[in-house]
């Protein structure tokens, strides 16, 4: 393999390993973010959006 592919396939390969982490860190956001909506609604606590919640 030349020095060309090997630096090619180098930055392809940390470009993955990137995205991967970015993609993984935001769905463990995600469900975070999930977890602390429904502890505030259990707690009774609502949105401002949620007009059902006021009639």
């Amino acid at each position: 393999m030349s020095v060309h592919a090997l630096y090619v396939t180098a930055a392809y390969a940390i470009t993955a390993v990137v995205l991967a982490g970015l993609i993984g860190w935001l769905l463990i956001d995600q469900r975070a973010r999930k977890r602390d909506l429904a502890e505030l609604e259990a707690s009774g606590v609502r949105r401002r959006s949620d007009k059902a919640g006021k009639s």
